[in-house]
Formats: structure tokens, sequence, C-alpha cells
């Protein structure tokens, strides 16, 4: 699989990604300290899918996910970042990049690999936007051609990122998290109550899912 890739935005101003507009910021620090927790934690690098999702909605999975992507880019990682969240993706919008084609673009065979990821302006950060909103997510992640395509890739990275829908609002997350190597769940103090944690405990232990860690995002 040869990777040619589009071309880079050139626009450096980028919403929400404090670990490259401040890179020795505290929180930027601290996103640095995630990261070395999860090379800890995972240990072998051929495990490297980690899905990072939260209970529900604005609890910060999405700045969270791509904040540690650049944060990891930043170490030298070759990082590859992707919206799975078929039905209110964000990424192309952190990251001002085009979503004109994607993940579900690649999925249906309306778009290769090489015409839909994006370079962004961090060195070794790539960005894979949802693409076109399908009317059968949930039969897209959960195909062959999602594993596969998972599987295909996994060998040009050392971190594959996938953001995707907050799990206890609908079924897409828990397969997304059934296919991962592991999961990062987000929870934001002040927001997440601690029935929806417990709970989205057991969603992803019933999915078979390998909960790597979860991340307090205070409220600012």
């Amino acid at each position: 699989m040869v990777l040619n890739k589009r071309k880079r935005s050139k626009s450096n101003k980028r919403r929400n990604l404090i670990a490259f507009s401040s890179p020795d910021s505290i929180i930027s620090e601290q996103y640095r300290m995630i990261r070395t927790n999860i090379h800890f934690l995972i240990g072998d690098k051929t495990n490297n899918t980690l899905l990072i999702t939260s209970p529900g909605k604005n609890e910060g999975k999405s700045t969270t996910t791509a904040n540690l992507a650049i944060s990891m880019a930043q170490q030298k990682e070759k990082v590859l970042l992707i919206d799975g969240n078929f039905r209110d993706p964000s990424i192309h919008n952190i990251f001002k990049v085009p979503n004109t084609l994607g993940l579900t673009d690649i999925l249906t065979d309306k778009a290769t690999f090489q015409e839909a990821v994006n370079i962004s302006v961090i060195d070794g950060l790539d960005v894979l936007t949802s693409g076109s909103i399908p009317t059968n997510p949930v039969e897209l992640l959960a195909s062959q051609t999602m594993k596969s395509f998972l599987k295909n890739i996994n060998s040009f990275y050392d971190f594959i990122l996938i953001d995707s829908t907050s799990l206890l609002e609908v079924t897409d997350t828990k397969i997304i998290a059934n296919i991962s190597d592991g999961v990062i769940l987000v929870v934001r103090q002040e927001k997440t109550n601690i029935e929806s944690a417990f709970e989205s405990k057991k969603v992803l232990e019933y999915a078979k899912a390998k909960i790597v860690g979860v991340i307090l995002n205070e409220k600012r």
C-alpha cells in the first residue's frame, strides 16, 4: 500500500489546538504526560489503534483527541487521526481541512486513502476526516471493509487515534471500540455524572473493548 497524500493545508489557524499554538503551556505538558502514560499502558507498539470517546456530548473528547494526536506527532511519532463520527463530525472544523472526502468515501469505494487523507501542518500527523454523511453509519463501521482498512494502514503509523460519537448515544462507538486495540474515555469535571461514567464502563466491557484509561477534562 503506497501512501501518496493530498497537499498540506496552508492555514495555521486551528481551533482549540493548544498543543500546537502553545507547546510550552502547562496544558500541553499534560498532553505529553498522557502520551507517555499511554506508552507505558499499551506497551506493544503493534497494538496502536486507540478509540477516544466520552459518555455524552460536550465533554471535550474531540479537542482532547486532536491535541493528543499533535502531542504524539511532536514527539516524532507517525500519527493518523481519524474522525469516526459519522453523525456530527468535528475534526475537519478543528483542523480547518475540507471534508469533501473522508472515511465514509473510502468505505464505499468512492475514494482511496491516498485521495482522502490530509497532511496536517504538524509534521508526522495525518488527518482523515469523516467524509460524506452516510445513511447507514452502523453498517459501514461494522463492515469487513472497515476492519480491513484499519488492518491495512496499521503498519504505516505508530498510532491511529479515532474520534467518534459519544458512547451512550448510539451504537456506532461500541462497534469501533470492539475493533480498536484500546479505548480512552474522556470525562469532564462538573459535566459527566458518575452514573454515566459507570454505564460507559459497562458498555465498553460488554463490547469486549480494552479500556486503556480515563482522561479527566476540567471545566474552564
